[in-house]
């Protein structure tokens, strides 16, 4: 979905790969982790910011559905968006394609809580950046909530 925001670009190294060949599952989290922190300085949290006003985002869910697998040299671009934005939590999602086959790897979808730093409590987002929120999500999204919702009926109950 090239209409996505690109928040990150990078390769999968030869140490990031498990005994099987292929890019262990802890490398997906830490990439779809950085795309999360460019999206969410797009939309004005920044680091400053969290000093400043003694705020912070936490993640307190996280859905990954692997697609393809990624191996030592392949290069990959995350592209993101919002899905969803309340007063105190934010849904967002990534898509990380294989730059050379353009095959879709993995997606996620991410919830955030906003949450006031010295209490730690979640508190409400910042009206600027619900603005900001509401602004990037887009029809395009749809496709992700589709995949949500099939992922949701496939998903084991534990």
């Amino acid at each position: 979905m090239s209409e996505l925001t690109i928040t990150y670009r990078g390769t999968v190294y030869p140490w990031q790969c498990d005994h099987m060949g292929h890019m262990n599952v802890m490398w997906y989290v830490g990439k779809f982790d950085e795309a999360s922190w460019q999206l969410l300085s797009n939309l004005g949290m920044t680091r400053s910011r969290f000093s400043k006003e003694g705020i912070g985002v936490v993640a307190v869910e996280q859905h990954i559905d692997y697609k393809r697998e990624l191996h030592a040299g392949d290069l990959v671009t995350i592209r993101s968006a919002v899905l969803e934005v309340n007063e105190k939590s934010i849904r967002l999602t990534h898509e990380m394609s294989n730059d050379e086959t353009g095959e879709l790897a993995a997606a996620t979808v991410i919830v955030g809580v906003h949450i006031d730093a010295t209490l730690r409590k979640a508190s409400p987002l910042p009206s600027d950046v619900r603005e900001r929120a509401a602004l990037m999500i887009d029809e395009s999204t749809s496709e992700f909530h589709r995949w949500i919702a099939e992922f949701e009926r496939e998903s084991p109950t534990l």
